[in-house]
């Protein structure tokens, strides 16, 4: 799926059927500006457009992804591929991916974190208490340490998630 092949055949699907821009946009109640940035490859439609272009232009959505027209051979193979390129792209950005799963493993893992954290609180107020003045020294870095290994264990479960690689389900 290339989106700029994508933009050069909606562009020569509206140029065939004598819309400007403005008139498409107009009939799929979008701006003038979107449609360019579809016909440029800046963008791409989305699903439900994919749909009402289809539509529009009397195409198959597998040739608007595919951009170009499709005979019968062809046609399998690229629905085929299209599916695996629209499955890889995913709707969401990696960054917007690994915001979700880092929110998700802090969800599942409160529990830990909490854990830890009373762990740390009750550690440092034992420490005040018997006043062992070499601990309160420590415990900046054993808070440090702590945080690290959490973070870790987080940042390897997001990127298992991202990247589609086997993780330690003890993690």
């Amino acid at each position: 799926m290339d989106p700029i092949k994508t933009g050069n055949f909606i562009a020569q699907l509206r140029r065939e059927k004598g819309l400007t821009q403005e008139a498409l946009g107009n009939r799929l109640g979008v701006t003038n500006k979107t449609i360019s940035r579809w016909e440029n490859g800046n963008y791409m439609p989305d699903i439900e457009m994919f749909q009402v272009l289809s539509e529009q232009f009397g195409v198959s959505i597998n040739e608007l992804l595919s951009g170009r027209r499709l005979n019968e051979n062809a046609f399998r193979a690229e629905a085929d591929r299209n599916i695996i390129d629209i499955s890889k792209a995913g709707a969401f950005s990696k960054k917007e991916q690994a915001a979700f799963w880092k929110r998700k493993w802090l969800k599942d893992h409160i529990s830990l974190v909490l854990f830890w954290l009373a762990l740390f609180m009750a550690f440092c107020v034992y420490v005040y208490v018997k006043k062992y003045l070499i601990f309160i020294a420590l415990t900046p870095f054993a808070a440090i340490g702590i945080y690290g290994v959490i973070r870790n264990k987080m940042m390897i479960y997001i990127e298992a998630k991202l990247y589609d690689l086997e993780v330690n389900p003890k993690s």
